[in-house]
């Protein structure tokens, strides 16, 4: 058994796909009851439902787990905090083989939110566990979340410089790696940088959308005051949203990405390239 823990969002639930698809039973770690079905929908055959704060429910989590994923919620100002304790758990529980969701250049203390994933990955290397630990780059998925706009509009809209040079990998890809890593003993004490093929402005992200959609799609840039008003009127935390603005920063002035060439090892071909990424979207938005 695998326990996955910060389960019901899109990374949880794309590890468990490919865990579920090497025919691996799953213990989906969960916040709150109703998100019980997303994650066996996604093929998980064992729910817990807790808080990460609460470690009774932690250890009943991972009652019979041989391996644990580790995904700390999304820029939460309690990632070491939550993570020391499942390292602690884990130890306790006698956990055979710990893979800890990381970030893409996690040195970078000027993206705070990297920055903490740093120290867990400090507690790792000083715990005594056998672990394995990932360094996703930037999702293509994020692209998504603006679907709606670039295609009703023609716009893909960010929040940072149009010449801007980012890696994007595909969430697909990094789930396909951490199920290999997980149900394999050779990748103990390591840490894997998973990146995609390409560093992309944002200009020729819009140059891609338009040939896939064959239409123009245009960069906009949205003011990073626009973005921060927007992002309190929807409610995001008084934590999460100067992180997010550093983030920005950060991208605009120095870019971010890295080497596609561990992913291609670990999957035995080529990361999926933003292109493919992007058809294959169009294709099974047509099939729903």
């Amino acid at each position: 058994m695998i326990l996955v823990t910060g389960a019901a969002g899109k990374t949880g639930r794309a590890v468990i796909r490919a865990l579920a698809q090497r025919g691996q039973q799953v213990t989906a770690f969960v916040h709150r009851p109703n998100q019980s079905d997303a994650v066996t929908q996604a093929g998980a055959s064992v729910v817990a439902v807790g808080s990460m704060t609460n470690d009774d429910a932690l250890r009943n989590a991972l009652t019979n787990v041989r391996a644990v994923y580790h995904i700390a919620p999304n820029v939460s100002p309690d990632e070491v905090l939550f993570g020391r304790k499942m390292i602690d758990l884990a130890l306790a529980q006698g956990i055979q083989h710990f893979v800890y969701h990381s970030v893409l250049h996690p040195q970078t203390e000027e993206m705070p939110h990297h920055w903490q994933k740093l120290r867990v990955e400090e507690l790792l290397l000083k715990s005594g566990l056998a672990f394995t630990i990932l360094q996703p780059a930037i999702y293509m998925q994020n692209v998504l979340a603006r679907w709606s706009e670039i295609t009703a509009e023609g716009v893909y809209r960010v929040p940072y410089a149009a010449d801007t040079r980012l890696g994007m990998v595909d969430l697909e890809d990094v789930a396909a790696a951490a199920a290999i890593v997980l149900t394999s003993d050779d990748h103990h004490g390591a840490t894997y940088e998973l990146a995609g093929s390409e560093i992309l402005s944002q200009y020729e992200v819009a140059d891609v959308l338009g040939e896939c959609l064959s239409r123009p799609i245009r960069v906009e840039v949205i003011p990073r005051s626009v973005w921060e008003a927007d992002a309190r009127h929807s409610g995001m935390g008084e934590y999460q949203v100067p992180i997010l603005l550093k983030m920005f920063e950060y991208y605009e002035k120095y870019g971010l990405g890295g080497n596609p060439r561990v992913v291609s090892w670990l999957l035995g071909r080529p990361p999926i390239r933003f292109g493919e990424f992007v058809r294959k979207h169009l294709t099974e938005h047509k099939q729903r």
